[in-house]
């Protein structure tokens, strides 16, 4: 089986930089690994549209440059979605929505694998993360145990519930989502209002100290800073849609002013 280079950079306490992709198109892939930089990609599922064999080629290019890849779910649909993200052959799979910590281990549940152990709900599959075998060995047991659990702190009930989902052995990451948070309290889109601050405070100084890796999502390098001062180690940084219109509007708002004789 691959090694899944995110999870031992993970084990071993190395920082990790990944960047979010919309688009289902390989060769987006292919272009961020050409960047040498990059330790992951993660496809927003949860937003993008996609079919079966758009998850295979994007796990095949980033398997191409070495990188590792994380697929992001919506809550419905999360079972089969992990189990053939994961069959597909992403490292690592980003659960959204979950509003308790027994909603988190549910997650974890549906994709570890099926043995007395584990108690999971993944079994015997012939998918692309068995190399043409028809999995159920020892080391496609391993496999599945080295996939990378995260989870979106997204929700008012998961900060209310937050040690105790820090404390679930199998988890390996969170990322904050504030957009969700502020909704989930009455105040949408209000990111910068002091319970949602907190709140935000609360989940990356909490995370830090149980030893869970917390991420932060970011647009610019310039944000690092408050992050890499609380001890943060792990970033996601932009995301293509964005980067396309951010381009578009800025550079057509200057041409058209040029044309226009400004």
């Amino acid at each position: 089986m691959r090694p899944n280079t995110l999870k031992q950079k993970l084990d071993a306490g190395e920082s990790t930089l990944s960047t979010h992709i919309l688009s289902a198109w390989p060769s987006v892939v292919e272009a961020i690994g050409h960047t040498g930089i990059y330790d992951y990609v993660e496809f927003v599922a949860e937003y993008g549209s996609f079919d079966l064999h758009d998850l295979d080629n994007l796990c095949r290019a980033a398997e191409l440059h070495n990188m590792g890849s994380m697929i992001k779910i919506d809550q419905s649909h999360q079972s089969f979605l992990a189990q053939r993200g994961i069959g597909a052959g992403f490292t690592s799979v980003l659960f959204t929505d979950c509003r308790t910590a027994a909603d988190v281990r549910e997650c974890i549940r549906q994709a570890r694998p099926d043995t007395p152990n584990d108690k999971g709900m993944y079994g015997v599959a012939t998918r692309r993360n068995t190399y043409m075998g028809y999995g159920g060995s020892p080391e496609y047991v391993d496999s599945l145990n080295d996939i990378v659990m995260a989870v979106m702190i997204e929700k008012k009930g998961a900060v209310d519930e937050l040690e105790e989902i820090l404390e679930i052995p199998e988890l390996d990451m969170v990322q904050w989502g504030g957009s969700d948070f502020s909704m989930s309290i009455g105040k949408p889109g209000q990111r910068n209002d002091p319970e949602v601050i907190a709140a935000h405070d609360k989940t990356f100084k909490t995370a830090i100290n149980m030893g869970v890796a917390p991420r932060a999502e970011i647009q610019s390098p310039d944000e690092a800073k408050k992050y890499l001062d609380m001890g943060v180690r792990h970033f996601s940084i932009g995301t293509d849609l964005a980067i396309l219109y951010g381009w578009w509007k800025s550079n057509g708002e200057e041409l058209l002013r040029a044309m226009q004789g400004e």
